[in-house]
């Protein structure tokens, strides 16, 4: 077994999207040809799966639980996921092997899987399957640190999560932190997110994957419909049924747990910006 592990890192307010996200995982992921851990790290919630084991995390802001989960792994790199990105489409397990292969052979710090707007590259020379691998321009990115699927070393990784901060100041301060400290930082176009193009020139992409994040602030956005369409008509009355709640709480805007939705702007930024009249 290959020295990393494929974590999904969630909260238990999101515990609706998990039968969603195990079943388009389960359709499209090659797991019987990746010889890995698969691991879902819940607050307190129990999850039952035959791929996956639960390990808790305990309560807490985003990165206190994160690094809570990574010290109960003892694999040395991750696959990082959450549980809004739902995959729409098979990828190869061949490639996926290269690709860990190759991270744990250059021990990156850093490999980023998915194809975005906001990252820069400059090609290094290398293929996999026809993938080029890229090295971040890490000046003209936008996001370094992102939660998106990404290959992390775990101690790299959990050196990024600092004290109490939630999930969008990681990414803004952590991007900031990075850009200072400027490490070499992976990439290459193993999933589409949300139809974008691929980062890279590539000369065969036909074995990659995609994915797209169906939750926004705590609620389903319209990426949800088509994987609401495909479970109404599974042959399986339970799947039915929970996609006609999912498709109740898409067509009514109801947050997943159906409380408020999570604050993004940080508290002190926004006394800050009250105390100066902005």
């Amino acid at each position: 077994m290959k020295n990393i592990a494929l974590i999904v890192h969630t909260c238990d307010r999101y515990k609706l999207l998990y039968p969603g996200f195990a079943y388009f995982f389960k359709k499209n992921w090659p797991y019987g040809d990746v010889d890995i851990n698969y691991y879902f790290l819940t607050e307190v919630e129990e999850y039952q799966s035959s791929l996956f084991k639960n390990l808790k995390t305990g309560k807490g802001e985003w990165s206190h639980r994160l690094l809570n989960g990574l010290k109960q792994i003892s694999e040395d790199y991750i696959i990082y996921m959450q549980e809004d990105m739902w995959l729409n489409k098979p990828v190869s397990g061949e490639t996926i092997n290269k690709i860990i292969d190759y991270s744990l052979t250059k021990h990156t710090d850093l490999f980023k899987l998915s194809s975005n707007q906001v990252n820069r590259t400059n090609p290094t020379g290398e293929l996999i399957n026809g993938l080029s691998v890229g090295l971040l321009d890490n000046a003209a990115s936008e996001y370094l640190m992102s939660h998106q699927i990404s290959i992390w070393k775990k101690s790299f990784l959990m050196e990024q999560l600092k004290y109490k901060e939630h999930p969008w100041r990681n990414e803004r301060k952590g991007t900031k932190r990075l850009k200072k400290l400027n490490p070499k930082i992976y990439h290459i176009d193993l999933f589409s997110e949300n139809n974008e193009l691929p980062t890279n020139v590539n000369t065969d992409a036909k074995e990659t994957g995609s994915y797209y994040t169906v939750s926004k602030n705590a609620a389903l956005r319209e990426y949800a419909n088509p994987f609401i369409s495909e479970m109404k008509l599974d042959s399986d009355p339970n799947i039915r049924e929970y996609a006609q709640k999912l498709d109740h709480h898409l067509r009514n805007g109801i947050t997943h747990d159906g409380q408020n939705a999570p604050r993004k702007e940080d508290f002190f930024k926004k006394i800050k910006n009250y105390l100066s009249g902005k």
